[in-house]
């Protein structure tokens, strides 16, 4: 009688309330459920009861509730895909516990659903703020990933190892740096190692190519905007760039696209340490470290009016003028072991480089540099039917040079000029052979021409470098 007494209670409860209820006992097997949680499921009672909750819930956790013996208040609870009558309200808010007997064993188990708006509301926000957290997750393991230190730096050249001192020793102040040289030197990448092996490296490195950005959208992309500040702005404001990058490092490249506007409100920031959000009244200090790089003349485009020298000053306290590829042929090899160890390592293949192959790379302009040899690269790579990358696979401009015709007519144009002869693994390692064809185009040009000026022009050096590599190797040959 007094069952049946709690039962007929229990029941009017059930129908209450406007949450759903279910009870399983200690095999899982589900012994009530309240008419409007069976609705929410999309099936009658007589289907539910007697038969095990995770026939209905496949994910339940009430099983596990009642082995171990534990407690949920208002847990994020998300149904499998068609178990429920309304796929597009899949998350719900629950609390869960166990019962014990009078002595303290688990006899059952008990499920509150809220289906009340304010619960809804609750489920939802929760949502959002998981979904938040998975962004974050993401963006730590990306920060991470991204780490890179002057080690990272590929390349055996004494220029290449220079300019690696020359970044460490900026990597230990906070003094603005401003990286430049041609398109596809890594320049971005000097950045992050110079990031990555400072005080700084904890905090974030952000980068802004100010190339990219639309003028109109550049000054709310660095300092954000205000709730309201223009038509369509996100609500609540957005974060710039700025703030995104308090405590660690902006990385501004492509600073000579930099409009001249933009400059002086950059330089503001720079001098004051403090950005106005657009919309805002109330300016927000930061402490950021600014890394900036160009392709760009600045000082011609100072001269031309075209970027601000206050600016510049700002931003150049320290630079690192990176080579292009073709002053530093001889970390060639290294850097073609490393693009394809790469793409060995991405595909799981054992691909190599011939030497032919390789002796025609090292004896290109790359007016690209790093990035137009790790194209070249990843197109030979994509087409060689072997193990090993031939010229044959080689973008065919490359292939034209070598042609035994284009040789024939310029060894009659220049008779001093020394043939190309073939690697022999035997008697060199593969870094004397270069250098010695290296050597022998620096005297041929020379003699070629009679002028070091004209000499470094024909070989797409610059005149400092043709003059040390020819005095370096006059000593060489002087010592033998």
């Amino acid at each position: 009688m007094k069952k049946n007494f709690y039962k007929l209670v229990f029941d009017e409860v059930l129908n209450l309330s406007q949450d759903g209820f279910i009870v399983v006992d200690e095999e899982g097997t589900v012994t009530d459920i309240s008419e409007v949680y069976a609705q929410f499921l999309g099936r009658p009672k007589s289907k539910i009861i007697g038969h095990s909750i995770l026939d209905t819930i496949p994910n339940s956790k009430m099983p596990d509730i009642v082995k171990h013996k534990f407690k949920e208040e208002l847990a994020l609870h998300k149904f499998i895909p068609g178990y429920i009558k309304d796929d597009n309200n899949s998350f719900v808010l629950v609390s869960r516990s166990y019962v014990t007997d009078e002595t303290g064993k688990a006899v059952a188990g008990v499920a509150q659903v809220h289906f009340r708006d304010q619960s809804i509301t609750n489920a939802k926000r929760m949502l959002k703020e998981y979904n938040e957290l998975e962004f974050l997750r993401e963006q730590y393991q990306n920060f991470y990933a991204n780490e890179m230190s002057f080690g990272d730096i590929v390349g055996i050249s004494d220029i290449i190892k220079e300019k690696k001192m020359e970044g460490i020793k900026a990597s230990k102040t906070n003094f603005s740096v401003l990286i430049t040289g041609e398109t596809g030197t890594g320049k971005e990448v000097f950045a992050k190692a110079i990031h990555y092996s400072s005080s700084r490296s904890h905090r974030p490195m952000v980068s802004v190519n100010c190339a990219a950005i639309p003028e109109e959208l550049l000054e709310s992309e660095l300092f954000g905007y205000v709730d309201g500040a223009f038509t369509g702005a996100k609500k609540g404001g957005k974060k710039g760039k700025f703030l995104q990058a308090d405590g660690g490092t902006l990385f501004l490249d492509e600073i000579g696209d930099m409009p001249l506007l933009m400059q002086a409100k950059l330089l503001r920031a720079l001098q004051e340490r403090v950005i106005d959000p657009v919309g805002s009244t109330q300016p927000i200090p930061v402490d950021i470290r600014i890394i900036s790089a160009t392709r760009r003349n600045l000082e011609e485009m100072i001269k031309e009016g075209t970027f601000r020298e206050d600016l510049y000053y700002r931003l150049n306290v320290i630079n690192i003028n990176l080579p292009p590829l073709r002053e530093r042929r001889e970390d060639i090899p290294s850097l073609i072991h490393y693009f394809l160890d790469k793409l060995n390592k991405e595909y799981n293949r054992n691909v190599t480089m011939s030497p032919n192959a390789t002796n025609l790379l090292f004896r290109q302009q790359w007016y690209g540099n790093l990035r137009e040899l790790d194209n070249a690269i990843r197109g030979a790579y994509a087409i060689c039917d072997g193990l090993s990358i031939d010229v044959s696979d080689l973008p065919v401009k490359f292939q034209k040079e070598n042609n035994s015709a284009d040789l024939a007519a310029s060894a009659e144009a220049d008779p001093d000029h020394k043939p190309m002869y073939p690697f022999d693994p035997q008697n060199q390692s593969l870094r004397q052979y270069l250098k010695s064809i290296e050597k022998d185009e620096i005297d041929a040009a020379y003699k070629k021409f009679h002028s070091v000026r004209k000499a470094a022009d024909y070989l797409g050096m610059s005149m400092t470098t043709y003059v040390r590599k020819r005095q370096e190797y006059s000593q060489k040959k002087s010592r033998q």
